[in-house]
């Protein structure tokens, strides 16, 4: 709470400096002569404002397709022969000059903040100019603008463009600004700086204060729209995923172990998503009608390679739903299969007339459909008539009646039903049960469920405050709705046309937001060995890379700490550090998930490097390397062979490391109980085994006395451990050893006349082995 009112006071006062030193721009004369001047002045410069941007919304953005022979043979003859990459500058056009200088006539906060923006993202083909943006940006911020005070924290944060330098406690002291002045990305930024300690110490309370704002402006975005909520589209994904991962297919983490395609070359699997488009289509018109719902589905939920299309969709639910009811309701067949996939396509067609897709809004034709798929029982439609009941949309408002299907739907593991009725059972007091069905809601991803959790755990409510929880809870919420505060889907567009630069500074903002996707995606970007031609990579900032790969390792990226460990290793923007290089691998090795960080690790062994060498310790994290990733068997085969090759050597030099050491077979530790039965039950060959497997056919004397000798050496022997193990003293002096004693003992004499080698070597013994022989005959006649 100091700590807020700290923010709060800091913000005032610097609100208050800059007013008294921009009075004139920020308050109206106090004259008329002087006020219809000003609100002339201002009339007139947002005519230039619109002005400007009809002329400027004419202008083509240039095109960056970098695909074709063509693109890299003039990349190459630049790279070869003028020294440097091909710079693409193009002079500003005419019309862009004219709007230009309309916005820097105008003189207002909306034109200062246009021209900032053309010269940080290269709107409207105007050439990027950092420095220029970062001035005008603070000419903005010291007029309290919490976008400009965004901007220029951000500016602070990363470096970019060498505008700034870097300066993590200005970043955040303007981060701060603009989180109090309520702009939503630095309350992201500043609320995942005091969660990981970026620039100041690790502050769960802050971290909670200002997540919760978003979570809140979050929630309420998902609430609004049509009945049901917002459809939250995701758009954060890691570009590097795409081909297989950063170190490629089969190598990173995503596309290997447990990750890996298992499919043959040969199966649909390894097919791009249009080819995958493509066959269900052609099982869609041969009549298939799963091909046919699955179509549907992917258009209506939508996905990275293909944008929503609620019209075509609702075609494809149509049709399916033709195949099995009539226009009247009338079943056209018996076919169970049919009724199932037409019964998740009626709850396709009732949410869209419920939520008005692609149709006008019809709540009667919505419980048409959900009733028809009621009666297979399909989830969707009963959560959605739950719904229909609870706010009452269409039909009586019933509170039971909706607790009915919501519990139908859920009993499916339906995660929305799950999560209304926790919500049920929190308002009417019972928090146990209202907490386990928000804990199913949020195994799916549910955000009204995260929302719910990171309340009851933030306020303790049935439970201890816990601000780790609830903090982590907020993060999920805030993170659900990209739409309020990150610009993913044009960083992803940009990228695949092949503005890098532009879909850099948009990863790089949503990673200051705390987004692991958009840290990876930029220190890939930024990474400089994935480059098809590599001075066009290693010319970026690799330490502000490692950086960024150190914020998404922290986030449980695999991969991303073993390419930590690969920077500390090679010196790759910061100095090598082999112990650190050693530690990241060890970390990622740990998860048993990454075969790149165990083969690293063997590497590292085997030479020495960051760790002390070790030939067997090599050996086994080159084992479990395969073990992890069976693609791995080329190198990992290659790296044994050598490694035996050395091992050996450095055993017949008699040399200081550890050479390769046969793996002890593991032996266990049997309780008395436990050696009394395997020496029953296990088929030992002085017990019940055949008489072919002991006898030896080329003795011409079968079952003579060395036979004979064989097992009663291995029943004493046997029968010692028994008896020690569980043996009690005063059983063994006791009247125990008697009559089955003598008799034993006459025995053993009989034997060891006929070797008095074995005599010498067991007679100090016998009396010891005769008594826990008599022991245990006693101890089994008694069982």
């Amino acid at each position: 709470m100091k700590e807020r009112l700290r923010y709060l006071l800091w913000a005032l006062f610097f609100g208050l400096t800059y007013a008294l030193f921009d009075n004139s721009q920020t308050a109206a004369p106090e004259t008329t002569e002087s006020l219809t001047k000003w609100q002339s002045g201002k009339e007139n410069g947002s005519q230039a404002v619109q002005e400007a941007l009809s002329i400027l919304r004419t202008l083509q953005p240039q095109s960056f397709e970098k695909t074709g022979f063509m693109y890299y043979a003039k990349e190459a003859f630049f790279f070869l022969f003028m020294n440097g990459p091909r710079t693409d500058y193009i002079p500003p056009s005419k019309p862009l000059i004219e709007a230009v200088r309309l916005l820097e006539g105008a003189g207002n906060e909306d034109a200062i903040f246009l021209l900032a923006e053309m010269n940080f993202f290269g709107n409207y083909t105007h050439p990027r100019n950092y420095k220029e943006a970062f001035r005008k940006y603070n000419d903005l911020a010291s007029l309290g603008n919490s976008s400009a005070q965004h901007m220029i924290g951000f500016m602070y944060a990363t470096g970019i463009g060498g505008a700034v330098e870097r300066d993590q406690a200005k970043a955040l002291m303007y981060h701060t600004f603009a989180a109090l002045g309520g702009n939503t990305k630095s309350q992201m930024t500043v609320a995942y700086r005091h969660h990981s300690g970026i620039g100041t110490p690790r502050n769960c309370n802050e971290a909670a204060f200002f997540y919760k704002l978003v979570a809140d402006k979050a929630i309420t975005y998902a609430r609004t729209g049509p009945p049901g909520g917002q459809s939250l589209q995701k758009d954060s994904y890691r570009i590097a995923d795409e081909n297989g991962g950063v170190y490629g297919e089969g190598a990173s983490v995503v596309s290997s172990g447990i990750n890996a395609n298992k499919a043959g070359p040969n199966s649909d699997s390894h097919a791009a998503f249009d080819d995958v488009l493509e066959y269900l289509d052609l099982m869609s018109r041969k009549g298939d009608l799963k091909a046919t719902f699955s179509l549907g589905r992917l258009h209506y939920e939508g996905s990275r390679s293909m944008k929503r299309n609620l019209k075509t969709a609702r075609k494809y639910f149509g049709t399916v739903a033709r195949k099995y009811w009539t226009k009247e309701g009338t079943i056209l067949t018996d076919d169970s299969q049919t009724a199932r996939v037409a019964s998740k396509a009626a709850g396709y067609l009732g949410r869209m007339a419920l939520r008005g897709e692609s149709m006008d809004q019809s709540f009667e034709r919505a419980v048409v459909w959900f009733k028809r798929g009621l009666a297979n029982g399909d989830a969707l439609c009963q959560y959605q008539l739950g719904l229909m009941y609870l706010n009452g949309f269409g039909v009586r408002k019933d509170p039971f009646t909706a607790a009915d299907y919501f519990k139908e739907a859920a009993n499916q593991d339906f995660a929305s039903a799950q999560t209304y009725l926790g919500q049920l059972f929190l308002d009417q007091g019972d928090i146990s049960t209202a907490i386990r069905y928000f804990d199913l809601g949020a195994r799916h991803g549910h955000i009204e469920a995260f929302y719910h959790l990171a309340e009851i755990s933030n306020n303790g409510i049935g439970r201890e405050r816990s601000c780790g929880v609830a903090t982590a809870y907020y993060k999920l919420v805030a993170e659900k709705a990209e739409s309020i505060h990150s610009a993913f889907d044009d960083a992803n567009d940009a990228y695949d046309d092949g503005d890098v630069d532009t879909a850099l500074v948009t990863y790089m903002m949503a990673a200051e937001q705390g987004y692991e996707a958009a840290q990876a995606n930029v220190a890939y970007i930024l990474d400089g060995h994935h480059s098809v031609i590599p001075w066009k990579k290693s010319a970026r900032d690799a330490a502000l890379a490692l950086i960024y790969w150190t914020r998404s390792a922290k986030q449980t990226n695999i991969d991303s700490m073993v390419k930590m460990g690969d920077y500390y290793l090679a010196g790759y923007g910061i100095e090598a550090d082999m112990e650190k290089a050693a530690t990241c691998y060890q970390t990622a090795a740990e998860t048993h998930h990454s075969a790149q960080a165990l083969w690293n690790l063997g590497w590292i062994h085997e030479n020495g490097i960051g760790l002390e060498q070790d030939f067997h310790l090599a050996k086994r994290f080159y084992d479990q390397a395969l073990e992890t990733n069976q693609e791995a068997y080329l190198p990992v085969t290659m790296s044994l062979f050598k490694l035996r090759i050395r091992s050996f050597w450095n055993t017949i030099t008699d040399g200081k490391v550890n050479s390769i050491q046969p793996d002890p077979e593991p032996k266990k530790d049997w309780s008395f109980s436990e050696w009394i039965n395997n020496f029953l039950e296990d088929p030992h060959p002085y017990y019940h085994s055949d008489e072919d497997d002991l006898v030896d056919p080329s003795d011409p004397m079968p079952g003579g006395d060395d036979w004979v000798d064989e097992i009663d050496e291995s029943i004493i022997e046997s029968l010692i451990i028994l008896g020690l193990a569980g043996a009690d003293k005063t059983i063994i002096e006791g009247t125990i050893i008697g009559k089955g004693s003598k008799s034993h003992n006459k025995a053993s004499q009989n034997r060891t006349s006929q070797n008095r080698n074995r005599e010498r070597k067991t007679s100090q013994n016998n009396g010891m082995v005769d008594s826990f022989l008599n022991q245990e005959m006693q101890i089994m006649g008694n069982g």
